[in-house]
């Protein structure tokens, strides 16, 4: 069942959505060479528990952090410790926070350093099939519509979407339904309507879409060890599309369309 937040509650989500974007705000600056990714989630989890919050990755299934940090093949729930980041290599953040009991979620990644074509194009691609899944994610589409922008952005470009991990709705838990593929399922699914609210989050590979998990049993990579990207909004849908709750100002979310 999918759940319609009353503006009330979509108030209190997008509270706990400004604190995940104030998160990625200051995280984003210390994406550069060096960086251990152990101190990002420190960054972040006092960042967190500052603004009266609590991380909500972490202990979720037993999770160990407070962030994930996924780097060049890993595509999503890289745990953070001693690596440091290098020159050249993509960065996906994702962060999830509890607020006053309602949650918020949202990844972006980003280039350490200068990326080389490849990588700064699936980064381009990943994030403009986001930006087109939130516009399609209006009153009286199906939710189909969302998995079916995103696998079409994708395969344009000549990437593949991981069909193993989906997106999720979210409120007073971090994972609610509805499931959200990022591809043609094809069934149309519910329609949407007013209030609902979606955790959209297109996960790219430069190569193939399968993956694999580590032996960490959280790390999800791509079996052919090509690069991955992931990016994520928590959105209500509106009648002109989705109206983004975790909005934040960094370089990596800068190539929308208008």
């Amino acid at each position: 069942m999918i759940s319609i937040r009353t503006e009330r509650e979509i108030a209190l989500l997008r509270q706990a959505n400004e604190i995940v974007a104030r998160a990625h705000e200051q995280v984003a600056k210390m994406i550069q060479p060096g960086t251990c990714t152990r101190d990002l989630d420190k960054l972040v989890e006092a960042l967190i528990c500052d603004a009266g919050a609590k991380p909500a990755f972490k202990g979720y299934r037993g999770y160990p952090a407070s962030i994930c940090v996924s780097i060049d093949d890993e595509v999503v729930h890289g745990i953070p410790g001693k690596r440091a980041l290098r020159a050249g290599e993509i960065v996906s953040i994702d962060i999830g926070v509890c607020y006053k009991g309602y949650y918020g979620d949202a990844a972006v990644t980003h280039p350490c350093g200068a990326v080389d074509a490849l990588r700064m194009r699936l980064l381009e691609v990943t994030d403009l099939a986001l930006s087109r899944a939130i516009r399609v994610s209006r009153v009286g589409n199906c939710l189909n519509d969302i998995g079916c922008v995103i696998e079409k952005t994708s395969r344009e470009a000549g990437f593949d979407v991981v069909r193993s991990y989906v997106g999720h709705g979210i409120g007073v838990e971090m994972h609610e339904d509805p499931q959200i593929f990022n591809f043609d399922s094809g069934e149309s699914g519910p329609r949407l309507e007013e209030g609902m609210v979606l955790a959209i989050e297109p996960m790219v590979n430069a190569g193939s879409g399968q993956v694999r998990v580590k032996r960490d049993a959280w790390t999800v990579v791509t079996r052919d060890g090509k690069p991955s990207a992931h990016f994520e909004h928590t959105i209500v849908v509106r009648k002109h599309g989705g109206e983004i709750l975790s909005w934040c100002e960094v370089p990596s979310w800068g190539m929308r369309e208008g």
